[in-house]
Order: structure tokens, then C-alpha cells, then sequence
């Protein structure tokens, strides 16, 4: 009995192995350029110091292609102050709490309380809402310490970008800096890349390589990351604004 069972599980991994493999489909995702016809429509979400924000705003002179229609954060911080000096509208659509209570206080328990998950697909879609109202070509999370869900991204995929401190996609996540400098490697860099479901996963558009000196700390380090990072986000704008591109979700390249 165990001869035949283990020829017939050999039968099972035979068929595994010849039968055809599931290829992943992604979507096709096309922006096509829009200058010098008129800039390129931009709404920024930040949450925190907004100096990636005021890049932008620092750009709009030199850079006509590009056109900051509104800036929208997670909670109250400095980036709103520098869109109201710029006479920029701002919306803050503020997430749930993990821990806060569904049912208002005051009210009543009942069984129809909403789940933190179903508060979150609200305020994903909420958060596309506000940034829907700018009719924006390109979302640029600039700093924006929050992961935005499948409502938002059913609305903004392949049209929201990302800037982050690593080559990816080496050091994805939040610690990207502190973590090229533990690992000792020698050159890291930013990254513009288009925002998917995952983590730092998405297409990238453009990378720039930084190095790792000896005696560098994560802060020094991320300030030359900085330098670099505001730069690099308004040259990707820029051709993405004057030569489109073409991404298959897996590889994103600029129109000639």
C-alpha cells in the first residue's frame, strides 16, 4: 500500500509539473504627456514637515509643466502652513484609530458597529474623494506616512507616485536609511516609483545613486538623500508631464 500510495503522489507532482504555468496579468497603465498643451495637474499628500511639498512649490517658476492644484494630509502639520503662504487649498481627511471605539460615546453598543476595517475602507475612499475634487493628472505621496487601500488605488493606480529613501528595491519600508547604513553597503540613493498595493513594490520611474561615507550616520546620510530627492521628484514630474509613460505593473518607462 505505501508503494502505491507514494507512485501515486509521484503521479500528483508529474502532473504539477507539466502542467502550465498561471502567468501574472497586470494592467496595462498609460499617462500620456499633456505639455506644452497646459501643466501637469498635481495634488500633493503629506503628513509631516512638507519639504518634498514645498519642493514642488519652489519649482512652479522654473518649471512650468507642473501645476500644484491642492495638498492633502492625514492629520494637522507644518506642510499646511507652507500650501496657505502659497495660497494653496488644503483638505485633511484624518484616518481611524486602531483602538478608538466604533460606536460614538454616548451612544449605544450595538452589533452594527463598524469594524476598524470597514473605517478604513471610509476613509480610503473618503481620502480619494478630496483628492478626486482637484481633478489631479498625478498624486504625489510626498512624505505621506500613511499606505492607501484598494479604494484609493481603484481611482489613482498607475497615476500616483511615490518618492523613497533607498535603490530600491533594496530597504523597502519605513527604516530604509537606518537600514543601507547597518547593512554597511556603500551606495543607496532615491527612488521615484509608482505606488501600488504593496510596499515600496511598485514600477520605478527614476533613480538616483547616493553614497555611504565612512563614519555616516542615518541622519547625515538621509540629509544628502534629501538634497538629491527634491531634485529627482521634480525632473520625473517634469517628464512625466512632457513624455508620458507606459508601465506594464511590473516595468515603467518614459515615451521617447
Amino acid at each position: 500500500r505505501d508503494v502505491e500510495r507514494s507512485r501515486g503522489l509521484g503521479d500528483v507532482y508529474k502532473r504539477q509539473l507539466t502542467m502550465p504555468r498561471l502567468k501574472v496579468v497586470r494592467p496595462m497603465i498609460r499617462v500620456d504627456p499633456v505639455f506644452p498643451g497646459r501643466p501637469l495637474r498635481l495634488v500633493v499628500l503629506a503628513s509631516g514637515e512638507g519639504t518634498l511639498f514645498q519642493s514642488l512649490l519652489d519649482a512652479r517658476r522654473e518649471t512650468p509643466s507642473l501645476s500644484v492644484r491642492a495638498l492633502v494630509t492625514d492629520k494637522p502639520c507644518p506642510a499646511i502652513d507652507r500650501a496657505r503662504r502659497a495660497d494653496i487649498p488644503v483638505a485633511t481627511i484624518t484616518p481611524p484609530r486602531k483602538n478608538a471605539p466604533a460606536t460614538p460615546e454616548g451612544h449605544p453598543a450595538t452589533c452594527h458597529q463598524d469594524t476598524y476595517a470597514e473605517r478604513r475602507r471610509q476613509w480610503n475612499s473618503d481620502l480619494a474623494q478630496a483628492v478626486q475634487h482637484y481633478d489631479p493628472d498625478i498624486v504625489v505621496s510626498a512624505g505621506f506616512m500613511r499606505i492607501v487601500g484598494d479604494e484609493f488605488l481603484a481611482r489613482f493606480g498607475g497615476r500616483m507616485i511615490n518618492t523613497h529613501p533607498a535603490l530600491l528595491p533594496a530597504f523597502p519600508g519605513a527604516h530604509a536609511v537606518a537600514d543601507a547604513v547597518a547593512y554597511g553597503v556603500k551606495i543607496t540613493g532615491s527612488t521615484i516609483h509608482l505606488v501600488d498595493s504593496g510596499v515600496d513594490t511598485g514600477p520605478i520611474l527614476d533613480q538616483e545613486a547616493v553614497p555611504i561615507h565612512d563614519g555616516d550616520t542615518p541622519d547625515t546620510v538621509h540629509r544628502r538623500i534629501k538634497t538629491v530627492e527634491r531634485r529627482l521628484l521634480v525632473s520625473t514630474l517634469d517628464a512625466i508631464a512632457r513624455r508620458g509613460y507606459i508601465s506594464d505593473g511590473r516595468k515603467a518607462s518614459f515615451f521617447p
